[in-house]
């Protein structure tokens, strides 16, 4: 009987100890399973090309996770992260290239202005008594703002020297992944072994108390928010460096990924726990399932919801975990360090061993016949591009092709991720609608160092070859569209500009071609030019603007039909009577609009067409076969009195 009970009482203790193993190391296990199952679902993730790019993809957001991670353990908040790599990563590149400063100089220009946002945010918070999350909005609205004015709008050269950190060693190490691990022990030491780390983890468990322990709760905080600061700008260093460009949109969105990966991670939002190993498994798992989605051909907006479910999931095992009494996820002691770095040892065997088991499953899979073609598309949230799409897997199911589209939702680095992907994975050809034309360059670069063809659409790829350029000139496309409501107007008249979104190429290049086909009318006078970021919304609020301050406004040109659709909407009847607007692209909302009269004209591109003559050329260029340098789809004016006949 005894010995019965000992058995049941060493069963169920060994049960509660998995129970609490698994507890304690939620993230761990998460990864782990995930990694399994991307492995078991795909067999092009499981190479040593793919996990270098899923290392290189977690990189930017883990350096701005490990600043953030300060912050959160202190029970505290920083939402201008992903602006103030920008900002800093913009000064870098103006102060070096535009301005003669050497290099190293604009480096510590670059860290300095993290420092400063930081400072600027800790005083806020410390001093100003203002909530986190109000004080670092506001920062996050000031420091983008900042480099959109630094920058003008467009993207700058990075210096040569620095650009190097976006390279490899040795042709296959990332540097990338090295400076990220550079940073993560940074941070573990900070948390773990210094002064102000300890404070960090008082501060978030009991401010009072740590503030009657005689502790500098203000001047503390104030370090803290600096040392975000500084891995923001380090974080802006390695993506613009990835990008060979200082993006004055770079990084949007990413403090969102940057808090994700912390709670993932295992820290709490309360504050008092949290440890940068934790962050940087957090960031490992946004890396994984990205990456993973795409190569399972997943839609980016599904990608996520499932990003969504997952930082829901993380916030519930932290709940679970704490009524469960498991160990606190803290770096402050150092008594259960030689525990972890076993569990941690023992979870890579464990990863190994099944991983290497289920790459068997792919083994003696048979390879599809069908040739893979990946395109990955700047946006898929502007009707124009999904008319692109539509024509591509049109053209691509009529071939037989087996065509992969994703959404890079105007984030050059995203874009990047993607075509890495299409890289690593072995795709036949790859065609590519940049985000931006500098930006995409490197990644086009390795593309052609597999002998992977590239075929553009609609934008170029600066400082690197292509295929094969499908596009409509969108500086011709300006020239028209000026000329049209010139014309209209009787060449005399006051017209304002809806501009695109600041710093990309379209937009440029768009309002270039607006004001060289203004100089031939000069009775027609500019009262305004605003950026409404090519969104219908955004259309509608700045038009209702602009009519408080213009209201004899005669004409309307927009560098895109939502942008259009949304001016028509601000300006009521005016619309197609005493105000004629003039839009871009040829999307079907643009053309039913044309149709009812609110919408005078729209240069239409046939972005159909487009996708479609961008797949024959892919598989031309795969085949081996002769391709045209470029491929020159025109532009056409749509008015009423044409409409009718007109396909996209």
């Amino acid at each position: 009987m005894a010995t019965d009970t000992l058995k049941s009482t060493t069963g169920a203790s060994g049960a509660s100890g998995i129970r609490r193993l698994l507890l304690d190391n939620g993230a761990l296990t998460a990864l782990i399973v995930l990694v399994i199952a991307m492995s078991a679902l795909s067999g092009d993730f499981l190479t040593t090309d793919n996990l270098l790019n899923v290392g290189v993809q977690a990189a930017v957001t883990a350096i701005l996770a490990f600043g953030v991670t300060f912050v959160i353990v202190s029970a505290g908040i920083d939402l201008s992260v992903g602006s103030v790599a920008a900002l800093s990563a913009t000064v870098l590149a103006w102060s070096a290239t535009q301005h003669g400063v050497p290099v190293v100089l604009a480096v510590i220009l670059a860290i300095a202005t993290g420092i400063a946002a930081g400072l600027v945010n800790g005083f806020l918070i410390a001093y100003g008594k203002l909530p986190p999350f109000i004080a670092t909005l506001a920062m996050l609205s000031v420091a983008r703002g900042l480099s959109l004015v630094i920058s003008q709008g467009s993207p700058i050269a990075f210096p040569d020297s620095v650009s190097h950190l976006g390279d490899t060693l040795g042709g296959w190490l990332p540097v990338p992944v090295l400076v990220m691990i550079a940073m993560g022990l940074v941070a573990a030491f900070v948390l773990g072994r210094t002064y102000i780390g300890r404070s960090m983890y008082a501060i978030g468990g009991n401010e009072e108390a740590a503030r009657l322990s005689g502790l500098r709760v203000s001047k503390q905080k104030l370090a803290i928010y600096a040392l975000s600061g500084v891995f923001a700008a380090a974080a802006g260093i390695v993506l613009a460096s990835r990008l060979s460009s200082a993006q004055p949109q770079a990084a949007d969105g990413y403090e969102l990924d940057a808090i994700a990966a912390v709670v993932i991670g295992g820290a709490s939002l309360a504050g008092g726990t949290g440890k940068a190993s934790g962050t940087l498994i957090g960031a490992l798992i946004l890396a994984v399932l990205r990456n993973g989605l795409n190569l399972l051909s997943v839609s980016a907006f599904w990608q996520q919801v499932v990003i969504g479910v997952v930082i829901a999931l993380a916030v519930l095992l932290d709940t679970v975990r704490r009524k469960a009494g498991a160990t606190p996820v803290s770096g402050a002691g150092g008594g259960g360090r030689g525990k972890q770095a076993t569990t941690y040892a023992l979870a890579a065997v464990v990863t190994v061993a099944i991983v290497g088991a289920t790459s068997f499953l792919h083994n003696d899979s048979s390879t599809s016949t069908k040739p893979k073609l990946g395109l990955s598309l700047s946006t898929l949230n502007n009707p124009f591009f999904v008319q692109i799409r539509s024509g591509a897997q049109a053209e691509a199911k009529k071939l037989g092709l087996d065509l992969t589209v994703t959404d890079a939702q105007n984030d050059a680095s995203q874009q990047a991720n993607q075509l890495q992907n299409f890289t690593s994975s072995n795709y036949g050809a790859i065609i590519v609608n940049p985000v931006d034309s500098d930006a995409a360059s490197n990644s086009v670069k390795a593309a052609d160092k597999a002998k992977i063809p590239v075929i553009a659409v609609d934008r170029g790829v600066n400082k690197a070859a292509v295929d094969t350029l499908v596009a409509s000139d969108n500086i011709a496309g300006g020239e028209l569209a000026a000329k049209t409501v010139a014309e209209k107007l009787g060449g005399t008249g006051k017209i304002v500009i809806l501009q695109g979104q600041a710093g990309t190429s379209a937009a440029r290049e768009r309002a270039e071609g607006f004001a060289k086909g203004l100089k031939a009318y000069p009775g027609i006078k500019v009262l305004a030019q605003q950026p409404a970021d090519f969104d219908r919304t955004k259309g509608l609020d700045v038009m209702s603007n602009l009519l408080q301050a213009h209201p004899d406004v005669k004409g309307v040109i927009a560098a895109n039909d939502e942008m259009a659709l949304g001016a028509i909407k601000a300006l009521g009847s005016k619309a197609g009577t005493s105000v004629s607007v003039v839009g871009f692209d040829g999307t079907p909302d643009g053309l039913t609009a044309v149709k009812q009269g609110t919408l005078y004209a729209s240069v239409a591109q046939q972005p159909s067409q487009l996708g479609k003559i961008a797949v024959d050329n892919a598989l031309r260029a795969t085949q081996g076969k002769k391709v045209e340098t470029t491929v020159k789809v025109p532009v056409k004016v749509v008015t009423k009195d044409n409409v009718a006949g007109f396909t996209g």
